[in-house]
């Protein structure tokens, strides 16, 4: 009896080898979507009409307008082009391909549920996976050409001493190849001041992470998050210039820059348009190649109770400090977009917008206490994307993908199909 148990389970465990990929635990159904997402296909249109596939290399012209070429649809802002033909290639035959150029990235962060099945892949480039790992979003993004990258997270004490260090990134390797995935996120929200060890020992931190990755996971990505500004914003004095230089590319959060208002306590837009350029502005005056930037825009807004109403624009606030500044964001709480496009129309003012921030806002009463919501839409969404455009930014990604409504109805596709295009404008 006793050997007829170990049969047995040396069977279970012969079984679940075989399930699970020949032992390497793949999740999807074609094992060749478990290999990390190294680059895009990369396409190159010039002004004659060719097209030259860069990546991978293709060893035959393509020519554009060719009745045995392909047939071209522009879906974004010279992002993204739909592609359609019979291509004798075996890697291609039969596919509807991305074709990006170089300012093509589309970075979203995810924060868990099944939502991402109605993202718009077409512009999608990196997932950020901030929810629960999911098997079946992996897959679903590396059939598409999309990376999936890991959120790692670190508190000062990771990065005092050469072994912490290495410690932090060994067990963020192992989790990532645990699940196959393309590369980190580091999000980090630590007040420092300069000069201070975590000045001097982050930037070490996010080298030793690329070069660790880009070693073990050939074509990943190592990006890092940072505020609007790289003037202290919330106590986050960090070297940006050697953290620039030290990873792939830097998230730019546009967004939440009433978390400390020094000012009058009033409410405020969440990401107003002139403060949004003069983010990226300082950045590049660092020597930040603008190239290393992504924009980051807001799918939220902010509610605010105003303790005092006078008109649209001069609602007071409850004064909550915040690292220093006597009000902040706090007051209010974040309202994602889904909610927002209900509750407008039945506001007292309705869609009122600011032409100095570049925003929406609209005003409602609740138990007698008058409210004032400021937000990004389409319309305010499209003017940040240009700066895109007019910085030469790597691209754009938004906070969070998860803030829009995918429900069938007619109203709210539309809505979210705005918001998905807003991000590359034409």
């Amino acid at each position: 009896m006793r050997w007829s148990l170990e049969l047995v389970q040396a069977l279970v465990v012969l079984v679940l080898w075989v399930c699970s990929g020949s032992g390497t635990g793949c999740p999807c159904s074609d094992r060749a979507l478990c290999e990390p997402v190294t680059v895009e296909h990369e396409f190159e249109i010039d002004i004659g009409g060719n097209l030259r596939i860069s990546s991978p290399a293709v060893p035959y012209p393509v020519t554009w307008g060719n009745d045995n070429g392909p047939n071209f649809a522009l879906t974004g802002h010279l992002t993204v082009l739909a592609v359609t033909w019979t291509c004798p290639c075996t890697f291609l035959s039969g596919k509807l391909l991305k074709v990006r150029t170089d300012n093509g990235a589309v970075f979203v962060f995810d924060v868990g549920g099944k939502d991402w099945k109605y993202y718009d892949w077409f512009k999608v480039t990196t997932i950020a996976a901030f929810g629960p790992y999911d098997p079946e979003l992996l897959c679903y993004a590396h059939a598409n050409q999309v990376r999936v990258v890991l959120r790692g997270v670190f508190s000062l004490w990771n990065t005092v001493y050469k072994q912490r260090r290495e410690k932090w990134v060994d067990k963020q390797l192992q989790l990532a190849k645990r699940q196959f995935m393309d590369g980190i996120n580091l999000d980090v929200n630590i007040a420092d001041k300069k000069p201070s060890i975590g000045y001097f020992k982050i930037p070490q931190l996010v080298s030793e992470t690329m070069d660790v990755f880009h070693r073990e996971i050939p074509g990943s990505q190592v990006t890092f998050n940072v505020p609007w500004s790289p003037d202290c914003i919330d106590g986050r004095c960090y070297d940006f210039l050697r953290i620039a230089n030290s990873c792939d590319f830097l998230f730019v959060m546009s967004y939440d820059m009433q978390s400390q208002m020094w000012d009058n306590c009033f409410a405020k837009a969440n990401a107003p348009y002139y403060q949004t350029l003069s983010g990226y502005s300082a950045y590049i005056n660092l020597g930040i190649d603008s190239r290393k930037l992504v924009l980051g825009v807001p799918w939220y807004g902010y509610d605010y109770p105003c303790t005092q109403f006078f008109e649209t624009g001069r609602c007071v606030l409850e004064k909550i400090p915040f690292r220093g500044a006597p009000c902040s964001n706090a007051a209010g709480r974040q309202v994602p977009y889904k909610e927002i496009v209900q509750h407008v129309h039945k506001s007292i003012t309705g869609r009122y917008w600011d032409d100095e921030q570049k925003v929406p806002s609209y005003i409602y009463m609740v138990n007698n206490t008058f409210h004032e919501v400021w937000y990004d839409d389409p319309q305010s969404i499209s003017i940040k994307s240009a700066i895109m455009k007019k910085l030469r930014l790597r691209g754009i990604g938004m906070w969070n993908g998860n803030m829009l409504n995918y429900s069938d109805d007619h109203f709210i596709v539309k809505q979210t199909e705005d918001m998905w295009n807003a991000l590359c404008p034409l």
